[in-house]
């Protein structure tokens, strides 16, 4: 009950003028919990005054309740202490910055098929194939009338309705620079990741420059923003052209793809040391790659042991998504034991946070992640 009364309080409460909420959920967590230290520890601060915390970063939002990249799912992800918040980067027809994660995933997130702009889609609807709609061929007036919904498609449905399969939940979509106009009052900090993937050579460095632009328009010093990439050509490009920005640039690692495996350093290319030498001084790779399990605990992997001895900072992804940990949990492949046990989501974050020395953590749900940060007094 105290969940549901936490999500109407944060969509209906301007976030400036609310007090820092972490609701019930942590406490259930730490509930579930096995008996011990770490749980121990956990209760001893339920009742402390909850705090702003860098470690605590908003995941898109809190779209573990919020639709994605909404102006609803920010303001909740400030209330419930996150130091930094997250905006995906595309951009529109018109060189718009958006806040959306992929430049198609309008059908799955926005109720694009249900105005008339599903007339632009790439692929219309059709039965069990669904659609195909991108913000790179809309406008941005055409994007600011669509709203965002819940994250959820029905593959294979035979109407639009079915596809979509919506609650009519719904959030005020955002552009780049709205969301930088609505987190900075809050005392909140920032982390673009530049997506448009179609955007390659000169049109990407420049869009890549356009996104660190437009902090400077806002005034927003570059210690507050965290500009991230899976792309290493990204940073690089931060890294000579705009270098008081490029100090925090986060290399998101996933490199996984390409056949890295974090429990043989041999198949780290480049090697830690060298993207240092590059002027990389943050990795962040999801948080399987970060652990593994030895005699029945969690501890770092040799990927994470190798990005520290080269001096590089590290944050992880992605807590409170995927579901509930457990061996079927991507995030969790690498410590399939600890994960079905009792408690798994704190003893996983405790591990990232004491054996590994994260930075901060990703989480579509940031009171989780604030309400630990308080308890350890983490910044």
């Amino acid at each position: 009950m105290r969940v549901a009364l936490l999500v109407l309080l944060l969509a209906s409460t301007p976030a400036a003028a609310a007090p820092l909420d972490f609701g019930d959920r942590p406490a259930r967590l730490v509930a579930a919990m096995a008996e011990g230290r770490l749980k121990a520890r956990l209760e001893a601060c339920a009742a402390k005054p909850p705090r702003r915390t860098l470690f605590s970063i908003g995941h898109r939002g809190a779209p573990r309740s919020f639709p994605e990249h909404s102006a609803e799912g920010y303001r909740a992800a400030a209330r419930m202490g996150a130091g930094i918040v997250e905006c995906d980067v595309n951009v529109t027809r018109d060189g718009a910055l958006v806040c959306r994660h992929a430049d198609d995933d309008l059908p799955a997130t926005t109720d694009i098929l249900l105005t008339d702009l599903a007339a632009k889609c790439r692929r219309p609807f059709a039965p069990g194939r669904g659609a195909e709609c991108r913000t790179s061929d809309l406008t941005l007036a055409e994007f600011r009338s669509l709203k965002g919904r819940m994250t959820h498609v029905v593959k294979g449905a035979a109407t639009v309705e079915g596809y979509m399969a919506d609650d009519g939940a719904r959030g005020a979509l955002m552009t780049h620079a709205d969301s930088i106009a609505l987190l900075a009052p809050l005392g909140v900090k920032f982390t673009p990741e530049l997506k448009a993937e179609r955007v390659v050579g000169a049109a990407r460095q420049a869009l890549a420059g356009a996104l660190i632009d437009e902090y400077r328009a806002a005034g927003v010093p570059p210690g507050d923003v965290w500009p991230q990439s899976f792309q290493l050509d990204d940073i690089r490009y931060w890294i000579a052209a705009a270098p008081e920005f490029a100090r925090q640039a986060v290399y998101l690692d996933g490199r996984y793809r390409d056949g890295l495996d974090p429990l043989r350093p041999e198949t780290f290319h480049p090697s830690m040391a060298a993207l240092k030498s590059m002027g990389v001084n943050i990795v962040a790779p999801p948080i399987w790659m970060l652990l593994t399990e030895r005699d029945g605990r969690i501890v770092a992997a040799p990927y994470a042991e190798a990005a520290k001895a080269a001096g590089l900072k590290i944050i992880a992804w992605t807590l409170e998504r995927g579901g509930p940990p457990g061996a079927d949990n991507w995030y969790y492949r690498s410590i399939p034991g600890a994960a079905k046990r009792p408690g798994a989501l704190y003893k996983t974050l405790d591990a990232l946070a004491r054996e590994v020395g994260v930075i901060g953590v990703f989480s579509d749900w940031a009171a989780t992640v604030s309400a630990y940060a308080n308890c350890m007094e983490l910044d």
